[in-house]
């Protein structure tokens, strides 16, 4: 994956820009420090729904990648086991979507992240939380 503000240790970071999935979808790190992540993502004609809209599954999947990088920023293997999504808008083709994962509360087990997903104008366009399961060292 493409990165610009990242504040890891090196082994860490690495392990995070070398995410097959995301890197796939050309998904961008554009700011990761200890329970906070925001990607970025350009949206390609390919991404669009039955009614030329951005698939939900690209919102979800982005808010998905925003959750993994920041409930395993801190060094701890973290696995989702739960995540809801709310849509509140469409997302157009070409447009360039920005997910935020911000951690809202943590324990030795368990952690809780906020998601929003935002256009390019920052318009919110899906709330999600994630709830994560924290594997320890």
């Amino acid at each position: 994956m493409k990165a610009k503000n990242i504040h890891l240790p090196e082994d860490l970071k690495q392990k995070m820009l070398n995410d097959p999935f995301p890197e796939h979808l050309g998904v961008e790190i554009l700011e990761l420090r200890p329970g906070y992540s925001r990607v970025g993502l350009p949206v390609g004609a390919h991404m669009a729904n039955i009614h030329g809209i951005v698939h939900g599954g690209v919102i979800f999947t982005l808010a998905d990648v925003a959750l993994g990088t920041a409930s395993n920023s801190r060094g701890v293997p973290a696995v989702a086991i739960n995540m809801n999504i709310n849509y509140l808008k469409k997302g157009g083709l070409g447009d360039y979507l920005v997910a935020t994962g911000q951690e809202e509360n943590l324990t030795r087990r368990t952690g809780l992240y906020r998601i929003t997903v935002e256009n390019r104008q920052g318009e919110l366009l899906a709330v999600a939380h994630g709830l994560v399961y924290r594997q320890g060292r």
